[in-house]
């Protein structure tokens, strides 16, 4: 697998998050209605980088 990047866009609608804003360089800012915002790297190629997006978010999801 090339990246976690779609994969992780796909929990966080899944889970009701939205994308907020562009960050800067390669990152978005994805936020929920209870206030969580995380960020998101367009180039989420580790796993482990993945899950501590997923841990950040409060999902239990993990790759």
């Amino acid at each position: 697998m090339n990246g976690y990047e779609k994969l992780v866009k796909e929990q966080l609608l899944l889970h009701g998050y939205q994308l907020l804003r562009a960050g800067k360089g390669s990152h978005e800012i994805w936020t929920s209605a209870k206030g969580i915002s995380v960020t998101v790297n367009h180039t989420c190629k580790s796993r482990h980088t993945a899950n501590s997006i997923m841990k950040a978010a409060g999902i239990s999801h993990r790759f």
